[in-house]
């Protein structure tokens, strides 16, 4: 077995100190600017690859960063490590109870998002081949190639942009990430089904197979896996060393995972998030443990792997105009296109619309698999990658500052403007329905509607889909005819069933009712209010208050 010689070790320390100090600081001047940090991060990597480093110095950039043998082996590895160790991260962050809320939007979203520039993309590329890098000799290869590049969109870009916009514990920023999910993951099948076709499956499962079997691997871990973390982690934390003894069962659980869909024919990435969905649900998961591995990973890991990005091409050599002009215009407005129709859809408001598609119109890992795949089965060009590449690019620069821009356009209420003594009851009412009623009776007589109406609209949409969310917290809602939102906050005795995510019954039950013509209103007021009781602690101090007044005061002074 070949090792690493002297030589090679320390060149290797050489090219990831390197890659580590260049990304870190592209990263943070262009979060000084506003900006994605993760561009920056890109950026650094094109000046280290052959495009700048490479055509000054060649020599040396080969020495540093080789295109084969054992070191280019190890830089590789360590990239995989980063990559598959980011999306635990990025999945930690998924709050499960709000993502399944919006399941119906987050999935007509991707769906539209992919089924609309796949579509495009596809027809384009079979009427006018040429444009895209191909000839009258492409065949439908090329074709569907063109079509997926072209709908899939880029999680770990995404989700790390979104949380340098401090946008990803919204609720919007929830509902994007869930409709990424779909996107990403049925990415990965249509990738599979992409390999089978030009005969470069790396696995022996048929396609049919494998979707059922990562069906069955999703359940599992967010269920089976997901209770058993919640179970075990207070006796691991209180038995075994801590933080290290669950930070090193996290990373072991985390690349077992990585390794099954990888065997299936599924990227490792997308087994590491979906087991940081499971792990990051537990409310038993320590903060600081949390803290302690998203600090390493996204300062360490992130910028290796996105640096690593650039290194891979030369965008001077093959650099063709009418190919990546095509990519960007196709690319980018089909996705944006398709998004913004299916938020819309999906019952948003313009400008929710135009910050969801400019978000999912960020690019990365997949795309550029999937183009060398193709590249080194003959099928594209060195110039349709470069273009895919720049696409990436950008797509990142472009959908950070329209992100920031359509969601700022957005008018936002406080909590804490909507916080009235009035409004706190304590009860000992044990029935939903009953609860419900007496709650929308109390909330017409503040906004002079009919107290019917308001129980049809919140009841109908419980029975549709329970709102309880976790820590005692429920949050029954509507949209309802009014110019500004009313929250009512009720404490019960007893705990009644919204069938919560954490398996508690709710205390808690906070009726929001927000303007039916601003639904982007009752997004960012549900996100609040989760934000606010995202911790049990808080929740049980909550219960603790004993009159409207100190609870009213307690809440102020906390948020």
């Amino acid at each position: 077995m070949e090792n690493l010689g002297s030589s090679e070790v320390t060149r290797f320390l050489i090219a990831i100190s390197i890659m580590l100090f260049l990304g870190r600081t592209f990263g943070e001047l262009f979060r000084q600017i506003k900006q994605a940090s993760v561009i920056g991060e890109i950026i650094a990597g094109i000046l280290l690859g052959p495009t700048l480093l490479g055509s000054f110095f060649p020599e040396f950039q080969d020495w540093l960063f080789p295109t084969s043998g054992v070191l280019a082996i190890a830089i590789d590895s360590i990239t995989t490590l980063s990559v598959i160790f980011l999306l635990l991260v990025v999945g930690f962050e998924i709050d499960l109870s709000i993502v399944l809320q919006q399941g119906k939007a987050a999935l007509i979203i991707g769906l539209t998002g992919m089924m609309v520039p796949f579509i495009i993309g596809y027809g384009v590329a079979f009427g006018f081949p040429r444009i895209f890098g191909g000839d009258e000799n492409s065949n439908y290869i090329f074709f569907f190639f063109i079509g997926i590049s072209l709908a899939i969109s880029a999680l770990p870009i995404i989700a790390r942009t979104l949380m340098d916009l401090n946008l990803f514990k919204s609720k919007l920023g929830m509902t994007i990430m869930a409709a990424v999910i779909f996107n990403d993951f049925a990415g990965w099948l249509v990738f599979s089904v992409f390999l089978s076709l030009i005969g470069t499956k790396s696995h022996s499962l048929e396609i049919h197979n494998t979707i059922l079997v990562t069906l069955l691997f999703v359940m599992f871990l967010l269920t089976i896996v997901r209770k058993g973390i919640h179970k075990f982690l207070p006796w691991i934390q209180s038995r075994l060393s801590w933080p290290g003894s669950t930070i090193s069962l996290l990373m072991i659980l985390t690349l077992l995972s990585a390794a099954f869909t990888e065997v299936i024919g599924i990227h490792a990435i997308f087994g590491a998030f979906i087991f940081g969905i499971a792990a990051g649900d537990s409310v038993h998961l320590k903060e600081r443990t949390r803290e302690i591995l998203n600090q390493f990973v996204t300062n360490i890991f992130a910028p290796l792997f996105f640096v690593s990005i650039g290194l891979q091409f030369n965008f001077i050599q093959s650099f063709d105009p009418v190919i990546v002009a095509a990519v960007l215009i196709f690319g980018s407005l089909t996705k944006i296109i398709g998004c913004g129709l299916g938020s819309r859809i999906a019952g948003f408001g313009k400008s929710e619309s135009l910050t969801i598609g400019f978000a999912m119109n960020a690019r990365g890992l997949l795309e550029i698999v999937l183009a060398l795949v193709a590249f080194n089965a003959g099928i594209i060009t060195s110039e349709l990658i470069v273009a895919i590449v720049i696409l990436v690019l950008f797509s990142s620069v472009t959908s950070s500052p329209a992100v920031s821009y359509f969601a700022g356009s957005v008018k936002i209420f406080s909590i804490k403007d909507l916080l009235d003594v009035r409004n706190v009851i304590f009860t000992d009412i044990r029935d939903k329905k009953n609860l419900i009623r007496e709650m929308c009776n109390a909330a017409a007589q503040k906004t002079k509607l009919r107290p019917i109406e308001l129980f049809t609209l919140v009841w109908g949409r419980e029975e549709q889909l329970p709102t309880g969310i976790q820590n005692y917290l429920a949050i029954p809602h509507a949209k309802v005819d009014i110019q500004r939102p009313v929250l009512l906050i009720y404490i019960l005795k007893e705990t009644i069933d919204f069938q919560a995510f954490d398996d508690k019954g709710s205390r808690i039950i906070c009726l929001l009712l927000s303007p039916a013509n601003n639904p982007e209103i009752q997004l960012n007021m549900l996100a609040q209010l989760a934000e606010i009781f995202k911790d049990l602690s808080f929740s049980q101090k909550v219960l603790e208050m004993k009159t409207p007044s100190e609870l009213i005061s307690f809440i102020r002074e906390h948020i």
